[in-house]
């Protein structure tokens, strides 16, 4: 993570599709840019489902760790997710938010909008995340 609180290819997937996480808000609400292109598009021409699910996942997660601990980030895990899709995407930049909704001090209930550089929100997500150790 950079001073600003970004963070860039932490993960293979992050790596693979090519969004930028921002944990450096003062909500505490994780963020991730994806500047979409012909690369993530399905066979319509709109930015493709599954990258939008996996975007809106990622941002909850990202946000359950800062909720639990911001110095620390604790991993999460997703347990549950549902994406409902409102709108096609073409291509420029999308940011998905998470926010937490409940839970406890393992087990998280959390959404994410996604949106498109128009302000038009384009996907929503619920999920049930919980922590875990490190990967070794």
């Amino acid at each position: 993570m950079d001073a600003a609180g970004l963070i860039h290819g932490e993960t293979g997937a992050q790596n693979l599709i090519g969004w930028t996480t921002d944990v450096g808000q003062p909500d505490g609400r994780a963020r991730l840019y994806l500047d979409v292109d012909a690369r993530h598009s399905n066979r319509h021409g709109v930015l493709h489902g599954g990258i939008q699910a996996m975007l809106l996942d990622s941002a909850c997660g990202y946000t359950g760790s800062l909720h639990l601990n911001r110095q620390e980030m604790p991993q999460m895990m997703s347990l549950s997710f549902t994406t409902q899709f409102l709108a096609p995407c073409g291509q420029g930049r999308v940011t998905a938010i998470g926010r937490v909704t409940g839970g406890g001090k393992r087990t998280l209930f959390i959404e994410g909008e996604l949106w498109d550089e128009a302000k038009r929100l384009v996907a929503t997500g619920t999920g049930v995340y919980r922590t875990v150790a490190p990967a070794k």
